[in-house]
């Protein structure tokens, strides 16, 4: 039953990615094509993708709920945030283009054929589960200080009326000859059985009660009895079958939901567990890489930076700067760059150093050049915006949207990995080490690049001052200099940081502050209703 839930939950997450993948393709084309003319074309448009969305949310938040293998969830949680951020984009774009806040959807929902209720867009069950200490710790500290201030009543008080003392006395008097008049009612009933006791007795002559006129009244009240109890039930059978009231067992849990129920508690355990186990593997197999495959990657990193020392040495006649950390050290040598480019860099940063050594003649001339072709430039621009504002106004196009690359991220890397990834071995859905080792490797090359660089740094130093000691010199005055410019910086940037807001409440806790709020009634305990709690008409 285990694997089932996990191949379906899979399922749902594979066609949720589908789905979302040709919508991204549909998104592509639109900011390709020209402006819409036609506004109600345009609501068409984005009242598809509102729905097609709000479906893959409820998908990916459903798979995100009950999936367990946690390298999987990471995936489904940055796709399932930026579908949400979507869907909100959409709304806005919609409320813009419509002016309402409220939209009919009837058309396109009879076209996909869909039920209403598909539109609904419930709070992701992760917003509480995540945050579940939280709550609970908050509702406790609460809770102990409405008892503490006397205010741990869940009904609010009734203000007592004051009551004048003449209306008082009435009502007393009110209630006492109700009393006696119940109690006058009573005797008096009493005093005429009796006395219709005595006359039937003296019709009777001294006789006893007739025993078939018992029995047939005796009959007759019974059978009333049996038959209002009859009625009532056919009544309430008829009511059910019209669907008017709810049946005797709808109150009831149904042993199928009672069983689902314990399958999500018995799944969230597994998640925690699982993502327990994925933390501390993250740890255990970095080490194990470091450990391993730390001491190759070392030397190899040290080898291809030699390489480069004496490839530069030969085109060049001497030794390079070793890049800074600010520039990426090492990396920035890795990235892919041939010695002839390496070559024409430098060249180019040796004539940059030799303009700037040289005087500032022809600024001026300069300065009128640029200044009348920055006003041809902007005679040409004031035309051209005109043409562009004449595009916009023609039609409605859609505004970039900031979700759509987290999107974009998230499909692709579930692509690369997981689409056709064959998970025969792992049957209990537990973390992937050779994903882990991957990520793992980059981190410790990005450790010991640190490493490397500041040991080949001294190297290069050291071959410097055995060739050419005089480049050297020059090279650590250019450096001190800028040292010193940055540390200024830095500086200021400290001294600047330091410059916060002032705190109104410096010698005060936050749970003082919290429990003066609670005695001042601000902050009370708020009752769980939810919004589908709520009957009534729109």
């Amino acid at each position: 039953g285990r694997a089932m839930a996990h191949s379906t939950y899979n399922k749902i997450w594979a066609e949720a990615q589908r789905s979302l993948n040709g919508l991204l393709e549909r998104e592509a084309e639109e900011k390709s094509q020209k402006p819409v003319k036609d506004r109600l074309l345009a609501f068409q448009m984005l009242g598809t993708f509102y729905i097609k969305y709000v479906q893959i949310f409820h998908s990916l938040e459903a798979a995100y709920d009950q999936i367990v293998h946690p390298q999987k969830r990471l995936i489904i949680r940055q796709v399932l945030d930026g579908v949400m951020g979507r869907i909100l984009e959409l709304k806005n774009e919609m409320v813009e283009l419509e002016y309402s806040e409220f939209h009919y959807f009837d058309d396109i929902l009879q076209d996909l054929k869909l039920a209403p209720d598909s539109i609904d867009i419930p709070i992701p069950r992760y917003f509480i589960k995540e945050k579940l200490k939280v709550l609970k710790e908050r509702e406790r500290i609460l809770a102990q200080l409405l008892l503490e201030a006397g205010l741990g009543h869940d009904e609010p008080r009734k203000s007592a009326k004051v009551m004048v003392l003449e209306e008082a006395v009435r009502l007393i008097q009110i209630a006492e000859r109700a009393r006696q008049g119940r109690l006058r009612a009573t005797f008096m009933k009493q005093i005429y059985l009796e006395e219709k006791r005595e006359r039937q007795a003296r019709l009777q002559g001294g006789r006893g009660p007739d025993v078939d006129a018992c029995a047939v009244y005796i009959q007759k009240i019974w059978r009333r009895h049996a038959q209002l109890k009859k009625t009532l039930k056919l009544r309430e059978e008829e009511m059910i079958f019209l669907g008017m009231i709810p049946p005797a067992y709808f109150q009831r849990p149904s042993a199928a939901l009672i069983r689902a129920q314990k399958v999500d508690n018995l799944r969230c355990e597994i998640q925690e567990k699982h993502e327990s186990d994925y933390q501390k593997a993250l740890v255990s197999i970095k080490e194990r890489v470091k450990e391993i495959e730390g001491p190759d990657i070392k030397e190899s990193l040290q080898d291809q930076i030699r390489q480069w020392f004496i490839e530069c040495r030969q085109l060049t006649g001497k030794f390079p700067d070793y890049p800074d950390e600010e520039q990426g050290g090492s990396t920035a040598i890795f990235s892919e760059k041939t010695p002839e480019e390496v070559a024409a860099e430098l060249a180019a940063k040796e004539a940059e150093e030799q303009k700037k050594k040289g005087k500032g003649k022809g600024k001026k001339e300069k300065k009128e050049k640029g200044k009348k072709k920055k006003k041809g430039k902007e005679k040409d621009a004031e035309k051209k915006p005109k043409k562009k504002d004449e595009d916009e106004e023609e039609g409605w196009k859609m505004a970039p949207s900031n979700f759509l690359p987290v999107m974009e991220e998230g499909n692709n890397k579930y692509k690369d990995v997981w689409q056709h990834r064959d998970e025969g071995w792992n049957f209990s859905q537990e973390y992937d080490p050779e994903l882990i080792k991957e990520e793992k490797r980059k981190e410790v090359e990005e450790e010991i690049r640190v490493q490397v660089d500041e040991l080949m740094r001294q190297e290069l130093k050291n071959l410097k001052l055995a060739v050419d000691r005089e480049t050297e010199k020059k090279a650590r005055k250019g450096k001190k200099g800028k040292k010193k410019g940055r540390r200024k910086g830095k500086r200021d940037g400290r001294k600047k940081k330091s410059k916060k807001d002032k705190d109104l409440t410096p010698d005060r806790t936050l749970d003082s502050l919290f429990k003066e709020l609670v005695e001042e009634g601000i902050l009370i305990r708020a009752k769980k209703v939810k919004l589908s709690d709520y009957v009534g008409k729109v």
